[in-house]
């Protein structure tokens, strides 16, 4: 892959080829518990543009462009009231579809509000998550993928803001060789439970590599003996077209997803989606045997209602992250950083808003990175150059076979039958136990 292939992948903005392949996806925009009844509108920023989002009286999300179409006031400053979204600058009042509603300012026999539309998106919600589809045809939108953390009633979601690219941090996601230094690497096995799905890192912290394609985009399964013989296995995934699945859970019990949505390129918001029938990230559920906690929960700010003001960690750029450096020296964590979505929030900012990939010099423990670059590059030009739809859009289901985690077999087994077996037995939840709201 040449430095211009990538450089296609980086940008987002309306118009360039990977900004209008996203727009092909339906695309997390905030949680449904941002946007309240009547209440105060929301500043979105996605793929460069600026939105807003509002709830109206009925209870319909609306995701508008933030300009009215009359003087391109912004919409933002307008009053949430009967079931639309009223510009303060002349009264020009827009319904969740954006269809002008009410033209006060201009004399009856010269209204014209059945003429006059604000760009809107269609926008539906799904768990406790509101979705945004920013294609071409609002008419006809493709189906939510059917990602299972999203199926799962009473799921889990968090939001992280990362001032960088968005592929840059979601490749942290699928680079698992970090786990046994960033962070892990003040650990030693016997700090962990025996059953711990954290102890193969930490007693092999060199993995090997099964990486392959799939239907929602691509696999792999990082590899280490155990200690009783068996293979330990953590699979992830990565799927179309910026989702993850990160193997810090159990696999049999546990479903996660993570969305990079981009807002612009040189920031990106996290979206993660948990939800199953044990207690969690054995990041934050795992005691270790001295009866303390392994990390600390991440410090946010309140949200602001700026455009980048959304969901931002108290540590950043301005204070290194919050490093101890005493802590980092006397190994309490490996990182000094004490929170392991901030540890990996200081490696990918610290690259610099957009890195510069020619510097790199990528090893064998990269190759799912490599893999997943020239999928994103053979993707986006099958869909600029022959016309071919992007993957996954026509097909949600293909993401329902998807599960990511950590799991041990039977070391006479390959990756594929392994991951098969252990998804056959595992607790799935079937998408008809959702209904979507629009």
């Amino acid at each position: 892959m040449n430095k211009t292939d990538i450089g296609d992948l980086l940008r987002v903005g309306p118009g360039t080829p990977m900004g209008t392949f996203m727009r092909q996806y339906w695309l997390p925009a905030a949680l449904s518990t941002e946007v309240k009844a009547d209440g105060d509108p929301v500043r979105l920023m996605i793929l460069g543009e600026k939105l807003i989002a509002f709830r109206d009286s009925s209870g319909r999300v609306g995701v508008l462009d933030h300009r009215c179409p009359h003087r391109c006031a912004s919409l933002f400053v307008g009053r949430n009231e009967e079931n639309g979204i009223r510009c303060v600058y002349h009264g020009w009042k827009f319904d969740v579809d954006g269809n002008c509603v009410d033209m006060p300012s201009v004399p009856d026999r010269l209204d014209f509000k059945e003429k006059v539309h604000a760009r809107a998106y269609k926008a539906t919600e799904r768990n406790g998550l509101v979705w945004v589809y920013m294609g071409e045809d609002q008419k006809n939108p493709p189906r939510l993928p059917e990602i299972e953390a999203n199926l799962i009633p009473d799921s889990k979601i968090w939001c992280l803001q990362r001032q960088c690219n968005w592929l840059q941090a979601l490749e942290g996601d699928i680079d698992t060789s970090h786990v046994g230094f960033l962070h892990v690497g003040a650990l030693q096995p016997e700090d962990l439970p025996e059953d711990s799905p954290l102890r193969p890192t930490v007693l092999n912290r060199a993995p090997e590599y099964r990486v392959q394609t799939a239907e929602w985009g691509a696999m792999y399964g990082a590899y280490r003996p155990a200690e009783d013989g068996r293979m330990s296995w953590r699979a992830a995934h990565f799927m179309f077209p910026f989702w993850t699945m990160t193997p810090n859970v159990l696999f049999s019990t546990r479903a996660i997803a993570r969305a990079w949505v981009p807002m612009d390129d040189t920031h990106v918001m996290l979206f993660d989606i948990t939800g199953g029938v044990d207690e969690g990230n054995p990041f934050f559920t795992t005691k270790l045997k001295n009866g303390e906690a392994m990390y600390e929960k991440i410090r946010r700010k309140p949200n602001g209602t700026g455009w980048y003001d959304r969901w931002l960690p108290v540590d950043g750029y301005h204070n290194d992250w919050g490093i101890d450096r005493e802590a980092q020296r006397n190994m309490i964590h490996f990182t000094g950083i004490d929170n392991p979505s901030m540890q990996d929030q200081a490696i990918t900012e610290s690259m610099g808003p957009i890195t510069d990939h020619s510097f790199e010099h990528l090893a064998p423990t990269d190759q799912m990175i490599a893999f997943v670059r020239r999928s994103l590059t053979k993707a986006l030009h099958n869909f600029r150059e022959n016309q071919a739809a992007a993957p996954g859009v026509s097909t949600p289901d293909v993401y329902f076979g998807a599960r990511s985690g950590a799991f041990w077999a039977d070391a006479a087994t390959g990756f594929a039958d392994a991951y098969k077996a252990e998804l056959e037995k595992a607790h799935r939840w079937p998408s008809s136990n959702v209904e979507l709201t629009d």
